[in-house]
């Protein structure tokens, strides 16, 4: 079960390999190794709901009553490998094979450490039916990348090997197979293979060696103290690195690598009863002497020994780690189990949310996060990591605590609860309709990570039905006893990183985690406020300069050492006709690479080489725009590259030579395939042919030369006014001496009138008969659009937003349909497209890729949904489906930089902007399905709607549409 909209990104980590948790699949365990019963509350076996009276329960599922994805076969061979494959289309012809042992660098014994790791190595280096070096070339005669493709990782509990076949003929499916056969079974462990490889591992231990590094050993060895994990990294250690033998490497292989430790994943677009066959044919007689080896023994956290440390880093900021520890112990993997772990994951989604409100708010940390997670089956633990603000390490931890206090004393509020429940239900929605399209590469992966800590996988609609099922079980007094519980264990240990040593640090860390300190409320009322009101408290400014040219300000660490610069001037689109061909398109092959005065590109390269200084240039539909990432030091020189573009230009005649040659040669290749020709054509066609969104042909590129480029781009960046965005982790004072020592000394700019104004922008008029485009690709594939107008403009901008719900709708619909029921198309889209800059040419558009004699399916399709929509209202559960998720993409968009520079951009020539901000989050979210219904009824009409096709060179025309 997978909870993907989580603002916490460790318990986006965890979450991500969760898939109803925790269970004792009983052939997954080692001899000695702890488990759970299996058996109810009555002492009866647990068994799947959804088995068939005298249906043989899947391995992975013994002891569980989580209902089996059947879209798996499972096997077990009668050596002990067990087995889980699937068919998978995703992408096409691929096969994602995984191939798990239970051995990781915890099942080394101390003289071994950092084995498993290199047998791994050496298994690539050679084996049975590869000779030793060979792996590489051998992999790529097959298609696979080795490292991309071809790979495998080490943790503390396993070694998977991972091969991603991306064309699987039958012929190279049988030999990967094969192949991977002889990896695991017989591995070239030649004492001549562990001398070469030896110190390739060596490398890569001192490659990754770092402070980074230096930080999580330090933190593995306190959190962990007294168990296997804390001494277990799987690089392992120089010195028994060193000391390893061909025969000690073969001798921890034959205790490991064993049939009853062997788990096979293999999702692909295969039949699984081949996939079956090749199992049985490469793993049936493997056979190993000797028994199984036992449980090494993990360990469980000693309350005894010490909890607290610090560790200097110079140059790493101060960084606070504390993990609240309970013993691990397997359970049975129980539909309530798991609703129990889903209000635990509710309670600490709670807490976050309260700890981003009070950073944002005004406190002395810039993050923090709490996560639950099971290590390694070694701890349950509860850990949180808090980012001090400056070096007030102490106070930043008062104010976390102050936050968590609360959360301890008193339960959630019943509005606290609903939105993070809504947030839980869009997330699992989204992978119910997600799923024919998840890749069979993280199915495989998901078998795996199930395996690894002894869980049952479930199915996104099972995850959905059981979240959905208990909803009334979430009352603010489970969750308080959630939050109690899961910061109750038998030690608290913490850590302090600092940059500089602390005196008597160990002390002071230990007394400001037991220092009293009083419930912090305030971040449950800031964390509830999801209003436009909040837009108040930006500390945004807008300033202008003696000159005229103004900037837009927002200082805020939001991003750490990073600057969002832009520039805007002049009139884009709009300085370009309408109705002839013009140079529009060149300005972005040659403009930036002309240089500025007498430095050209390469000399700003070397100027800019290790500097964080860039240049991007763009012609949006009312400004150009000049824009970049820099940061506080490099943010004079920024402003200054940007104004010096404008005040002297380079007029360089070889970028504009190379620029039309690369605009030939491009060209040709837009014919290939239906998704080029959309690509070429597309935002052309849907502008009625408008020739500034034309991409430039053989005729055009013919009428680009040096002086045709200089004469048309001159006088543009001559144009105002200019407009200077800056969002980041900036001074003020700064950067306003820098805009006054940059921009501010440019001579004043008076406006433009616009050649091609916000009218000039129209959507074709409606057609019966689609226009038809050719392609030259494959004879079986096409595309098709139909769209209908709407608007555009910053005056109709709230309706534009209520057109994104009805989009997501229709969305959605065409997806089940044209895909998930008609097979007609892979991916097929609705899009809405609302120009703010042009008062007309919007349009909600249908886009699909498919088969030519789909083509009237489609089209079939897209009209009947848009005639339903007009209809009859949609009901409140689609609508749900389709507000939720906009909610979530505001509320995860607005607290970056990015989506206030993008909101506000423009707003000192139009004030109107400001504005439309305050309520961009209820119209993305807040509507009726009468709303709904009318805005269909009003643009989706079928005689309004203009379509076009693109077809392979041969094939008919379709009649009608």
């Amino acid at each position: 079960m997978t909870f993907p909209l989580m603002r916490c990104a460790p318990v986006a980590a965890a979450l991500a390999a969760l898939s109803l948790v925790i269970s004792p699949p009983l052939l997954a365990n080692l001899p000695g190794e702890p488990v759970a019963s299996g058996k109810d509350a009555n002492g009866k076996p647990l068994r799947p709901p959804n088995l068939e009276p005298g249906e043989k329960t899947p391995w992975l599922y013994k002891g569980s009553n989580v209902p089996v994805d059947k879209g798996w076969t499972f096997g077990e061979l009668s050596n002990g490998v067990r087995y889980a494959v699937r068919r998978n289309g995703v992408p096409p012809g691929q096969v994602a094979i995984r191939v798990r042992i239970d051995a990781g660098s915890m099942m080394e014994t101390d003289p071994e450490q950092g084995y498993a790791h290199l047998l791994e190595h050496l298994t690539f280096r050679g084996s049975k039916y590869v000779p030793d070096g060979e792996a590489i070339r051998i992999w790529q005669r097959l298609g696979a990348s080795f490292g991309s493709d071809s790979n495998a990782e080490t943790t503390p509990t396993h070694t998977v090997y991972k091969l991603d076949l991306p064309a699987a003929t039958p012929a190279g499916l049988d030999e990967s197979m094969k192949i991977l056969s002889g990896m695991i079974r017989e591995p070239g462990l030649t004492a001549e293979a562990v001398k070469a490889e030896v110190p390739v591992v060596m490398a890569e231990l001192r490659e990754r060696s770092g402070a980074q590094v230096r930080v999580g050993d330090a933190t593995r060895n306190l959190f962990f103290a007294g168990q296997k994990l804390a001494e277990r990294s799987p690089i392992g250690k120089i010195e028994t690195l060193n000391a390893a033998t061909s025969e000690a490497v073969r001798a921890f292989h034959q205790r490991w690598y064993r049939p009853e430790n062997t788990v096979i994943s293999i999702a692909g677009d295969v039949d699984p009863a081949t996939l079956e066959q090749l199992i049985k044919t490469y793993y049936a007689d493997w056979k190993v002497a000797g028994k199984q080896a036992p449980y090494p023994g993990f360990g469980a956290p000693d309350p005894k020994l010490p909890i607290a440390r610090t560790i200097v880093e110079p140059g790493f900021p101060y960084l606070i780690s504390m993990a609240i520890l309970r013993p691990w112990k397997p359970v049975n993997d129980t539909i309530e189990y798991n609703q129990q772990l889903l209000i635990d994951l509710v309670a600490t989604q709670l807490i976050n949310r309260r700890l981003e409100g009070r950073a944002r708010g005004g406190g002395s940390f810039l993050q923090a996060q709490v996560n639950q997670e099971d290590v390694s089956r070694s701890v349950d633990g509860t850990f949180i990591s808090v980012v001090p603000i400056g070096d007030d390490w102490q106070a930043a931890l008062a104010d976390v605590r102050g936050v968590l206090a609360d959360a301890l004393a008193t339960p959630p509020t019943p509005e606290e609860i609903a939105r993070e429940m809504a947030e839980f239900d869009a997330a699992l929605a989204v992978r119910v309709e997600s799923a024919a399209t998840e890749a069979g590469a993280k199915q495989a992966d998901d078998i795996v990570g199930a395996v690894d800590i002894r869980e049952t996988i479930a199915s996104p609609q099972t995850a959905l039905d059981v979240f959905r099922g208990m909803k009334d079980l979430y009352t603010p007094e489970r969750l308080l006893e959630s939050t109690r519980r899961q910061f109750t264990g038998v030690t608290t240990r913490a850590i302090l990183v600092s940059p500089k040593p602390v005196d008597n640090g160990e002390a002071l860390l230990n007394a400001a985690l037991t220092r009293d300190v009083s419930a912090d409320a305030s971040a449950r009322l800031a964390a509830a406020k999801v209003t436009s009101t909040d837009l108040q408290l930006l500390d945004i400014e807008m300033i202008e300069l003696s000159n005229g040219v103004k900037a837009i300000l927002y200082p805020n660490d939001a991003e750490v050492s990073k600057i969002m610069v832009k520039v805007r001037f002049g009139n884009g689109y709009q300085a370009f006709p309408a109705d002839k061909p013009s140079l529009v398109w060149a300005g972005q092959s040659a403009l930036v690479a002309s240089g500025i005065g007498e430095i050209g590109q390469e000399g700003l390269d070397r100027l800019t080489n290790g500097r964080r200084i860039g240049f991007g240039f763009d012609v949006e539909n009312d400004a150009f725009s000049f824009s970049a990432d820099t940061r506080r030091a490099d943010l004079e020189d920024q402003l200054k590259l940007f104004a010096t573009k404008l005040a002297a230009p380079r007029w360089d005649a070889n970028p504009v030579r190379r620029a039309k040659a690369g605009t030939e040669l491009a060209y040709r290749s837009f014919s290939m395939s239906p998704q080029t020709v959309l690509e070429r054509d597309l935002n052309y066609l849907t502008r009625d042919r408008d020739p500034r969104w034309k991409v430039p042909g053989p005729d055009e590129a013919a009428q680009l030369t040096p002086e045709a480029f200089r004469a048309t781009w001159e006088p543009l960046l001559q144009q105002g006014p200019i407009e200077v965005l800056l969002f980041g982790d900036f001074d003020r004072a700064e950067a306003i001496a820098a805009l006054e020592k940059t921009f501010g000394a440019l001579p004043p700019r008076q406006p433009v009138p616009v050649v091609a104004g916000p009218e000039t922008v129209r959507f074709p008029a409606p057609n019966g008969e689609p226009v038809v485009v050719r392609h030259e690709g494959a004879p079986d594939q096409a595309a098709a659009f139909i769209g209908w107008p709407t608007g555009g403009g910053l005056e109709g901008v709230q309706e534009s937003r209520q057109l994104e719900i009805l989009t997501a709708i229709f969305n959605s619909r065409l997806f089940d349909q044209l895909r998930a029921q008609a097979g007609a198309s892979y991916a097929p889209q609705v899009v809405n497209n609302w120009p703010i800059a042009f008062d007309q040419g919007g349009y909600i558009g249908v886009i699909g890729q498919l088969a030519p004699e789909n083509v009237g399916k489609f089209f079939e399709i897209a009209n009947a949904i848009a005639a339903d929509l007009a209809a009859k209202p949609v009901d409140a559960d689609e609508l749900a489906r389709a507000t939720e998720p906009l909610r979530q993409l505001v509320s995860r968009a607005s607290t970056g930089n990015n989506f206030w520079l993008n909101q506000l951009q423009g707003a000192t020539r139009d004030p109107r902007r400001i504005s439309a901000l305050r309520t961009i989050l209820p119209d993305y979210t807040v509507t009726t399905p009468e709303k709904m219904q009318a805005l269909a009824a009003r643009y989706l009409l079928r005689d309004k709607a203009w379509s076009f096709v693109v077809l392979p060179e041969e094939a008919p025309a379709p009649s009608g549409r």
